[in-house]
């Protein structure tokens, strides 16, 4: 990677650094998936590496376990740390709430399973995801394979009755074939507009046979990190209504920025 970095590289990066900044020794911390959370993994690990931090990570995917390993961070598993002081992770969108679309990256059971497992969840974020409304990016549902159209055509014909604009859905591909999870499933990605009510369509969507579970996080996210191109970053507070904000110093080092 250059050592230049894109404006939304560098906003993703400075809230990765302030989120990591939360991390105390000891801490069992759960590590997201996704581009903005491997920017938080790196971090992580350079703490791990420079301050001799010892924390024990608790991957949400297997290729961020793998970059965890690689940058030094002890890996373990949800079974043996059983609980977390944190989970910090990216987001597709979220909104005044704190209520989150997540799963673009493929790994929203593992994500939701260890952010609900966690005393804390911190979301690191651009600003382009902060939205007034949910459902401009579209939702993740994780069905099993069998009968994965019969699913599909359960879940449009559901969204009629609720608080959406758009009804349809996709199934996520990976080239000719569809897309499988790290626990064998498929992802229907539902393209909603505008969610109205994100509560209930999540309590609905759960009870359709065929759904293991569905991107939306609801009362799950306590902070989120919200980083800026010039290297600001503000943090929002849901349970203090808290609204900080403060500026990141960095030089960009070989070791942080080397593609792993």
């Amino acid at each position: 990677m250059s050592s230049n970095l894109s404006p939304i590289d560098t906003a993703k990066f400075v809230a990765a650094k302030r989120a990591v900044d939360f991390i105390e020794d000891g801490m069992r911390v759960g590590l997201g998936t996704g581009s903005t959370a491997a920017w938080m993994v790196r971090c992580l690990g350079e703490r791990v590496r420079e301050e001799g931090l010892k924390i024990s990570g608790v991957p949400t995917s297997t290729r961020t376990a793998e970059l965890a390993r690689q940058v030094g961070i002890k890996v373990v598993s949800l079974d043996e740390a059983r609980w977390l002081d944190v989970t910090i992770d990216g987001a597709d969108e979220f909104d005044a709430d704190l209520n989150l679309i997540k799963g673009g990256g493929g790994a929203l059971l593992q994500e939701k399973i260890v952010a609900t497992a966690s005393d804390m969840m911190i979301v690191i974020s651009d600003s382009s995801k902060q939205v007034e409304h949910l459902g401009a990016f579209p939702l993740p549902v994780e069905i099993i394979p069998f009968g994965w159209q019969t699913s599909k055509a359960l879940l449009e014909e559901t969204l009629a009755s609720l608080d959406v604009l758009g009804q349809s859905g996709t199934l996520r591909m990976n080239g000719d074939s569809p897309y499988v999870t790290d626990e064998g499933n498929h992802i229907v990605d539902l393209h909603l507009q505008r969610i109205g009510n994100p509560r209930q369509l999540s309590m609905v969507l759960n009870q359709i046979p065929g759904v293991v579970e569905n991107g939306l996080f609801i009362d799950i996210c306590d902070k989120v990190v919200i980083g800026h191109q010039g290297g600001r970053v503000e943090v929002i507070d849901i349970n203090e209504g808290t609204h900080d904000e403060g500026l990141i110093e960095f030089a960009e080092t070989d070791n942080l920025f080397t593609d792993i």
